[in-house]
C-alpha cells in the first residue's frame, strides 16, 4: 500500500490524530483541548480553527511535511440522507455539516478540518510545482441510512425507524471477516455487535447495511451510560411529571441511562469488577449481556435466520465475561467472532488506501441525492 494518510477523528473534548505511511501506522496522539480553550467558543462548531491549528502544530512538531500528505480521512459526521461509503468532501457536505441540520455534534467538525488541512497541503504543494493533489474524504458516517423500507415502519407514522450506528468500525469488521473466510463483503451476511458507550446492533447483507437502531435516539440495547429502548408509558409519566425538563429527559435516556444510573459510573471495567463481589452489579453486567443477544436475535429474523457469522467489536468486547454470555446466547445463529476495539482510525486508514488503489468508488454528497 503506497501514499501517507492523515486520519482525523473529532470527539467532545479531544482531536485524535493518526498518520500512515505505507499501511503503517507511524504515529496515533490524542489532542486533548482545556475546559478553558473550550470554554472560549459559543459552539462545538466554532472550534474548527483552533483544533486544525492543534493538528498542524503537531505534525510540525513530529517533522512530518504538509506537501507529503497524500490523503486527509475524516470520522463522518451528522448528515443524511447518505448511503454507507467514502465521499469526497465538498461544499455541499461543508454546508450541511456546519447548518447542523442533522444534528450538532463535535464530529461534524472532522470533515471540516480535513478540508481545511487538504487545501493547506495543495498551497504547498503547488508553490512546489508538484501536481498531484491532496484530497478529504469522510467514510461510512453514523447516519447512513440503507435499512430496508419495511424494517423502518414503526408502531407510529409519527416514529419511523431510523438509523445512527458504528457504520465506520462495523463495515470494517465485516470486511475483516471476509477476508479471513476468502470473501469480500458483498458475499456474507453478517450481525456486528458494536458494544461501547453506545452499543449499536447493524445486519449486514451484501455490503450493506440493512437493519440498525438509533444508537443515539433511545432505540437499542442497554448501555454503560445509555437507557436503551424504555417502555413508552413510564417514559411519558416521566415527561409530564413536572419533575424534568425535556433536556433533562433526554440526558436520562443518553449520557445518564444504564450503569450510570444504576450505579453513578460508565466504567464497564470497575462494573465487572464489582460484579465479582455485588449482586446487583452482577445482575446488570447479566441483563446487558441479555439486552445485547435480544438484539441480535431480532435482527436475524429479518434475514429469516441466514447469517454467516455474528461480530462483537468495540471496547466492551475486551470483557471475556460478557463475551462469553452472549455467545452462548447467540451462537445457535451463526459462529461468533471477537474483534476487540473501536478501531475508528484503522478503519478510516483502511479507507484510504482502499482510495488510494482505486478498490472503493467515491461518491459525492447531495443534500437531494440518495
Amino acid at each position: 500500500m503506497k501514499g501517507r494518510i492523515l486520519v482525523v477523528n473529532t470527539g467532545s473534548t479531544s482531536t485524535k490524530i493518526g498518520f500512515y505511511d505505507s499501511g503503517e501506522k507511524l504515529f496515533e496522539q490524542n489532542l486533548t483541548h482545556t475546559a478553558e480553550e473550550v470554554a472560549k467558543y459559543e459552539s462545538v462548531m466554532d472550534q474548527g480553527g483552533m483544533r486544525r491549528d492543534s493538528i498542524t502544530d503537531f505534525l510540525v512538531e513530529k517533522g512530518i511535511a504538509l506537501d507529503t500528505i497524500d490523503v486527509v480521512m475524516a470520522r463522518g459526521g451528522l448528515i443524511t440522507p447518505i448511503r454507507t461509503g467514502v465521499y469526497e468532501v465538498n461544499k455541499e457536505m461543508r454546508d450541511a455539516l456546519m447548518s447542523g441540520k442533522d444534528g450538532v455534534h463535535a464530529c461534524n467538525l472532522s470533515a471540516l478540518i480535513a478540508d481545511d488541512i487538504a487545501v493547506e497541503v495543495n498551497k504547498v504543494r503547488m508553490q512546489k510545482g508538484m501536481s498531484a493533489m491532496c484530497r478529504a474524504y469522510i467514510a461510512d458516517p453514523p447516519m447512513a441510512d440503507e435499512m430496508l423500507d419495511e424494517v423502518k415502519v414503526g408502531g407510529l407514522p409519527e416514529f419511523p425507524r431510523r438509523t445512527l450506528f458504528h457504520a465506520l468500525n462495523s463495515r470494517a469488521m465485516v470486511r475483516r471477516y471476509a477476508r479471513s473466510v476468502g470473501k469480500t463483503n458483498k458475499d456474507v451476511t453478517v450481525i456486528v455487535a458494536h458494544m461501547g458507550g453506545g452499543t449499536s446492533v447493524s445486519l449486514h447483507r451484501n455490503g450493506l447495511v440493512i437493519d440498525t437502531n438509533d444508537a443515539l435516539g433511545g432505540d437499542g440495547p442497554i448501555t454503560p451510560e445509555r437507557a436503551g429502548s424504555v417502555p413508552a408509558f413510564p417514559l411519558v409519566e416521566m415527561c409530564f411529571s413536572g419533575k424534568y425538563t425535556k433536556d433533562e429527559v433526554k440526558k436520562k435516556l443518553v449520557g445518564k441511562g444504564g450503569a450510570v444510573a444504576y450505579f453513578g459510573t460508565n466504567d464497564f471495567r470497575e462494573i465487572s469488577a464489582r460484579a465479582e463481589h455485588d449482586d446487583a452489579y452482577a445482575v446488570f453486567l447479566k441483563g446487558y449481556s441479555i439486552s445485547v443477544a435480544k438484539y441480535i436475535a431480532a435482527v436475524s429474523v429479518v434475514v429469516s435466520g441466514k447469517v454467516d457469522a455474528i461480530v462483537l467489536t468495540g471496547g466492551i468486547a475486551h470483557n471475556d465475561a460478557v463475551v462469553e454470555d452472549i455467545r452462548s446466547r447467540v451462537s445457535f445463529i451463526a459462529p461468533v467472532e471477537v474483534y476487540a476495539g473501536e478501531n475508528e482510525l484503522e478503519s478510516l486508514a483502511e479507507n484510504g488506501y482502499g482510495i488510494l488503489s482505486g478498490e472503493f468508488d467515491i461518491r459525492y454528497y447531495h443534500p437531494d441525492h440518495f
